[in-house]
């Protein structure tokens, strides 16, 4: 097995853009761009910039490259335009696949050494510029190709960010490192095959990445998960050859905290729906159905290493969902850990019943406020598509508090409807309700399910089964997993003290 991700070695220069020593520099270049700020890079590239705005091959365009070379008055000699788009609107979600795609693009071609030039129109903020150009040249350094028996891989080794003068830029390049850093291990959890992360090699692999964080590590066995009563996730378990577990990180902040956030993530390393058996096509993909389970984790890592102002848990329950003869069974009934009776109607809404009971489990450990992050349903699919993972959640402040984190980490989300008529479609004859309400609302019901072990307090589902796996390359994007929800997850905690619902229930 390869390497699947490097970071590189990030650094903050003043020095003028044509003393710049890289294998490539990097310019970001607005739609009608004339370049005043750098007077003579048009004549430094011999006229190609102006020849290929003409002939419109240069237009600045969102992402689009474009390489020259420049002449020896400058100490890079490779120059790349990268497209920014129009001046008006620009955000850093542009600016974070700005720099990924200049990432990408240097080791296509073989070349280590960048040097990213920041200019008027890229952001207000330089520090949040650095963190953001920092976050995306990170995430550049991931290669999804890690079990190939021959692979050759280049890698990004060093970026200079080339900034004005200003204060508190190192700390912006560790925050963006950092973020970059923990989505990268997000991607490689749902990289990986279900053969080669079970369970407990999950749970293992995460306690070691813990080590040296001083986050607290427990790991739930399933003698320990069954002394709870934790039926629903017992359940899911039973059809598998591999037992299940619940992993448990604790993040304490120096300064005491009045509140505790939450974080539970679906951590099924395998899904093949159980009884009622998915499709065979597609079906190689559900090794990611632990996706949301990566995102806790990686986000965890991150929000010890900044030291984030609040107290946060962080619970995967982790399980295979497979078919053999002690599987559920469609008509099953199953009591979760805080005793309510849930009737099976398709044991493939298996991701709902193991959240159930982590959420009753971070709640007995504190918990004040909860976002749970699942590739849960087609359905949100359906309404949002591949680009934007769904919010359901209450009081409507925190899934704004959770809106504008995932807004800041460059991970697109949209707020859904939880309105109780809904849950109507969960009614059972024989148990406290079903597991699913059939396919209208399908994203809805399966979000309500959860609501109902939130025990009241502030909580945010997020569903990004649309979102975790990107099924086409795109300049900033390879095909694979994403990491999706790991940065908002951290762009929440630190955004601790800043909430709009703080008081704990």
């Amino acid at each position: 097995m390869h390497t699947v991700h490097r970071t590189p070695q990030l650094a903050i220069t003043h020095q003028a853009v044509n003393t710049l020593n890289a294998d490539l520099l990097v310019l970001p270049m607005f739609e009608g761009d004339d370049f005043a700020d750098l007077p003579g890079l048009d004549r430094a590239t011999g006229g190609e910039i102006v020849a290929a705005q003409t002939r419109r091959e240069l237009r600045g365009s969102l992402y689009e490259t474009f390489q020259t070379t420049l002449d020896s008055e400058w100490s890079t000699r490779r120059l790349l335009l990268v497209g920014a788009g129009p001046r008006a609107g620009f955000t850093d979600e542009r600016l974070r696949r700005l720099a990924t795609t200049a990432g990408l693009v240097a080791r296509q071609r073989r070349l280590e050494r960048l040097a990213i030039v920041t200019r008027p129109g890229l952001g207000a903020d330089p520090a949040r510029v650095v963190q953001v150009l920092a976050e995306g040249a990170t995430l550049a350094n991931f290669e999804g190709a890690s079990l190939k028996r021959e692979s050759d891989v280049s890698w990004l080794s060093a970026v200079d960010l080339q900034v004005p003068e200003a204060e508190g830029l190192s700390d912006a390049v560790t925050r963006g490192v950092t973020m970059g850093e923990s989505s990268n291990i997000a991607r490689s959890f749902a990289n990986e095959p279900g053969n080669r992360l079970t369970p407990r090699l999950f749970a293992e692999r995460a306690v070691a990445l813990a080590q040296g964080t001083g986050l607290k590590v427990d790991v739930l066995d399933e003698t320990r998960i069954t002394q709870l009563n934790m039926g629903m996730l017992l359940g899911v378990s039973r059809g598998s050859q591999e037992p299940p577990r619940l992993l448990v990180l604790e993040y304490t902040p120096a300064a005491p905290s009045a509140t505790t956030l939450g974080l539970v993530g679906k951590g099924i390393t395998f899904d093949t729906g159980g009884i009622s058996i998915k499709p065979a096509e597609n079906m190689d993909k559900m090794k990611d159905d632990m996706s949301g389970g990566a995102a806790v984790i990686g986000a965890m890592l991150a929000i010890a290493k900044l030291g984030a102002p609040v107290r946060c848990l962080g619970l995967v329950p982790m399980s295979e969902n497979m078919p053999d003869g002690l599987a559920i069974k469609p008509g099953d009934v199953l009591t979760s850990a805080e005793g309510k009776t849930v009737e099976i109607l398709n044991t493939d809404a298996e991701g709902r019943l193991v959240l159930g009971d982590a959420l009753w489990y971070a709640r007995q450990l504190g918990a004040t406020h909860l976002v749970d992050v699942a590739t849960l349903t087609g359905a949100v699919v359906v309404a949002l598509g591949k680009t934007t993972s769904g919010l359901f959640g209450t009081p409507p402040a925190w899934v704004g508090d959770v809106q504008a984190a995932s807004d800041r980490a460059g991970e697109r989300s949209w707020p859904m409807p939880v309105f109780d008529d809904y849950f109507d479609q969960l009614k059972s004859e024989i148990a406290d309700f079903t597991n699913t309400g059939g396919r209208a609302g399908g994203a809805i019901t399966g979000a309500l399910f959860i609501k109902e072990f939130a025990g009241g307090l502030p909580w945010v589902h997020m569903d990004i089964a649309g979102t975790a796996w990107a099924e086409e390359t795109k300049a900033y994007q390879p095909k694979g997993a994403t990491g999706v929800a790991t940065r908002t997850l951290i762009e929440l905690a630190r955004a601790a003290g800043r909430w709009n619902v703080n008081v704990p229930r």
